[in-house]
């Protein structure tokens, strides 16, 4: 046998660099390590990345400032696998920073994250991809750059994956993502409805709920709700909701009804299979809240609908809204108090009301709430238009006083709905008497000076409806709710100055209020509205028609006649005729202005008128006068001749003349001819 040969070993290459082991305990020496072209390297420190990041918010925000993320975006379309793995792992837990979430928006990294949803990555990459586009889908910006990108159809497709966390973050995404219309017109197109459903049948309560808050969105839209119809959906929605081991999920199921309601084919269809007799016992039995508000609010939405109030009617809804009305939540009695509201339009409903309902309302006007009391206003306005009984019936539960008070509150709603009440109610003596004794008017005068039009118009008509006697009257110009009135006449709004003028209209009825007005300047508000054809109303004439009535001077000065009905009083002057716009000056400025050759100013006074002239200023003018005789009042015939007949106080006719400065006849008797050189401001002519 031959000697055996030692074979050598050969030296390792010179140009291989031997492999190193490296433990780092510094998160910066790990971040450096991203840019190795290693994979090796890559994945580990990536998986060093992930442990990290997991700890906390701190160790998150430390990353971000070392620098990670820009070389981690980059790493989410690596070659390698694993590299892409983690590296979208890491992003599934950094994008809940938002500081994180900003850079990758600037970073544009939409494409490469979205990239990882397609159906050849592993399960993990789809968890951690749809985690991170669900992170960023919460606020706007993010959702804008999703959606932009075409990640609606792909997350519809992972509604179906086996693993459950990546249908939670797609759904959870999702529901983000259809709060923008957009989005919502696009979840049509994809027919997205039926997986959406499917997550219904899901054992994880999370993912059901995200199922039904993305559906309570959706279903707003009607083209989505009959989708829902016709996917069977209302379906799923009912047995939700007679399932007492979901209890959980039923706000959120009442919330899809509530919305399926308003489309009449979906509500026939509830009502043909007992699905709504269910609904309104499982709303009216429940003790959540929630429940009951939400159902309540579904009720109103869908009582808009005429159809849809007679089928509520024949169910017998208001029997549950009457109980809901008792609920010791405040949402709840809201929503109740809405849903009567609407159920109003029905003449059955308002007759229900009026013997049970009502009560209930007027006691919630006593609330602490604001907003319950708007909204139990709200209802009685609607119950009482038109429907004296319902009137009667609020005025009987001692509605008046609640009602006064609430022309205080804060909210515009409620004083609105409150002065609409009363309005109704003082369409009746009785009430409206009642409604006085509470002082009414003096609570009114606020609301008039408010700075909302609805306010405004509402406490006007309330103002027409409650000041019909002059008692009434006194005490609105006493309390100095004139003022604020007649500032109502200058509004841009139609309805606040139509109202405005009603009111003033009214108010108008007797002398001394009808002074008071024009003193405020009433009557030229109302001028200058009528000479606009836009800006005049029926109301706006009436008002200025009945406010020369009371100052008759003024109306024969303006249009050159009286009316039969207007009987000439003490203190009748005639100016002669002025042009419109012109104003009027009292008979006091009149007498203290000195003689010139303008025509006489005839005053009638069957007793006798203190004008307030000084001693001296008196015995000047009045030796200008003419004692006459005159009938009670002038009779109107034409523009051009309106004083018919005088007789003197000798019993001599009179003469009519023609005043060349005025062009307008005046009366003179014989013996005032022959002092036709004889002119003067004023002649005062006493009838004794």
């Amino acid at each position: 046998m031959g000697k055996k040969i030692k074979k050598e070993v050969e030296p390792p290459p010179k140009d291989v660099f031997d492999p190193l082991t490296i433990e780092s305990k510094k998160a910066a020496t790990v971040v450096l390590m991203l840019n190795s072209p290693e994979e090796e390297i890559l994945a580990k420190a990536c998986e060093a990345i992930y442990k990290f990041a997991l700890k906390g918010e701190e160790n998150k925000a430390t990353l971000l400032q070392l620098g990670a993320v820009e070389p981690l975006t980059k790493l989410l379309t690596h070659e390698d696998k694993t590299v892409r793995r983690n590296a979208t792992m890491i992003f599934g837990i950094l994008t809940s920073n938002n500081d994180v979430k900003k850079l990758l928006r600037e970073l544009d990294v939409m494409n490469s994250v979205i990239a990882q949803l397609s159906p050849e990555e592993e399960v993990v990459i789809h968890e951690f991809a749809s985690l991170c586009l669900a992170n960023m889908s919460i606020e706007y910006t993010g959702k804008l750059q999703i959606f932009q990108h075409g990640a609606l159809e792909p997350l519809l497709r992972l509604l179906s994956s086996p693993d459950p966390d990546v249908k939670k973050n797609s759904i959870e995404c999702i529901y983000n993502l259809v709060q923008d219309f957009q989005c919502r017109t696009t979840f049509q197109e994809l027919n997205a409805i039926p997986p959406v459903l499917d997550l219904l049948k899901s054992e994880y309560p999370i993912i059901q709920l995200l199922a039904l808050k993305t559906l309570g969105v959706i279903t707003n839209d009607k083209k989505s709700q009959a989708m829902l119809r016709d996917s069977q959906g209302l379906d799923h929605l009912i047995k939700i909701l007679e399932t007492k081991e979901l209890n959980d999920l039923h706000a959120e199921a009442l919330s899809v009804v509530a919305n399926c309601l308003e489309d009449m084919e979906s509500m026939l269809l509830i009502q043909q299979t007992g699905g709504l007799r269910k609904f309104l016992a499982f709303a009216e039995n429940s003790t959540i809240p929630d429940i009951q508000k939400n159902a309540a609010r579904a009720i109103a939405k869908a009582a808009y609908d005429p159809e849809s109030r007679k089928l509520f009617h024949e169910q017998e809804v208001e029997k549950c809204l009457v109980t809901l009305l008792g609920s010791e939540s405040d949402g709840t009695k809201v929503a109740a108090s809405q849903a009567i509201s609407a159920m109003c339009e029905n003449t059955g409903s308002k007759e229900f009301f009026s013997t049970q309902g009502i009560p209930q309302l007027v006691h919630l006007l006593k609330s602490d709430s604001e907003e319950v009391r708007e909204a139990a206003a709200l209802a009685l306005a609607n119950l009482t238009t038109s429907n004296p009984a319902n009137a009667n019936a609020a005025a009987e539960a001692d509605a008046i006083e609640p009602l006064i008070s609430t022309l205080s509150s804060k909210r515009d709603g409620a004083v609105a709905n409150a002065a609409t009440v009363l309005t109704n109610m003082a369409m009746q003596e009785p009430l409206r008497g009642a409604m006085q004794s509470h002082d009414v008017l003096q609570a009114l005068i606020g609301p008039l000076g408010s700075a909302n039009a609805v306010v405004q118009s509402k406490a006007a008509l309330a103002v027409a409806a409650t000041a019909c006697d002059a008692e009434a009257r006194a005490e609105l110009r006493n309390r100095g709710g004139l003022e604020p009135l007649v500032e109502l006449l200058h509004s841009k709004n139609d309805e606040v100055r139509r109202y405005s003028s009603q009111a003033v209209m009214v108010c108008a009825g007797d002398e001394p209020t009808a002074a008071e007005l024009c003193r405020l300047g009433a009557l030229d508000i109302l001028e200058e509205i009528n000479l606009s054809v836009s800006r005049k109303n029926k109301f706006s004439e009436a008002a200025y028609n009945k406010l020369l009535n009371n100052n008759l001077s003024l109306k024969y000065s303006q249009t050159g006649y009286l009316s039969s009905s207007n009987l000439i009083g003490d203190g009748f002057y005639d100016y002669g005729r002025i042009n419109p716009g012109t104003k009027l000056l009292p008979l006091k400025e009149l007498c203290l202005q000195g003689p010139s050759d303008q025509r006489a100013v005839l005053l009638i006074n069957n007793k006798s008128v203190d004008v307030s002239l000084p001693m001296e200023d008196k015995s000047s003018d009045l030796s200008y006068g003419r004692s006459i005789s005159s009938s009670s009042s002038l009779r109107g015939a034409s523009r051009e001749k309106t004083i018919s007949r005088f007789s003197t106080g000798f019993g001599s006719p009179t003469e009519l003349k023609s005043d060349p400065t005025s062009g307008r006849n005046t009366v003179l008797s014989k013996s005032a001819t022959k002092e036709k050189g004889l002119r003067c401001t004023q002649i005062v002519t006493s009838l004794n």
